[in-house]
């Protein structure tokens, strides 16, 4: 199943399969790890609309849910 990052639970996790963003914006996420073919997993969830924790490798960071909302997924089984 595909969905957006921005619609993941915590402890849910997927496969990067596009980032559908502008060409700065996708260099940024890159350089973060965020690239095609990553796995991806939501660790935590800010109240009010926040910010997402979440894990790429053995890296956590923090992104903003517009953002997050550019970046789809395939669910891991």
């Amino acid at each position: 199943m595909h969905t957006s990052l921005d619609h993941l639970h915590p402890n849910q996790s997927g496969t990067i399969t596009a980032i559908e963003a502008g060409a700065e914006l996708t260099r940024r996420m890159s350089a973060l790890g965020l690239r095609l073919g990553r796995r991806v997993e939501v660790i935590r969830i800010a109240p009010w609309q926040g910010p997402l924790q979440i894990r790429v490798g053995h890296t956590e960071l923090m992104i903003r849910r517009i953002d997050a909302s550019k970046i789809n997924i395939q669910l891991s089984a």
